[in-house]
């Protein structure tokens, strides 16, 4: 397997990439999360805050993956063109 020092920092690239557009990405639907879900007990909030942190992590796990893998094949393409 070739492990390019191109494509690895394509993948760096992308991951911070991913963490990038995590951050404000989140945040709005978060916020449209919450208008939906209304008034609510402080156990339903609990719940829903339980369910909300499991959905950040992942929203973040998937964005990370998708953009590492496509930093990585993008670096090792253009690594390539290079010679």
């Amino acid at each position: 397997m070739d492990f390019s020092l191109p494509a690895w920092l394509g993948s760096l690239a992308g991951t911070i990439v991913a963490v990038g557009i995590y951050v404000p990405a989140i945040r709005r639907i978060e916020r449209h999360w919450r208008t939906q879900e209304g008034p609510q007990t402080q156990a339903q909030r609990s719940a829903f805050d339980d369910k909300l942190s499991v959905m950040r992590r992942v929203i973040l796990g998937a964005d990370i993956a998708v953009l590492a893998i496509a930093g990585y094949w993008l670096g090792k393409a253009i690594g390539g063109m290079r010679g």
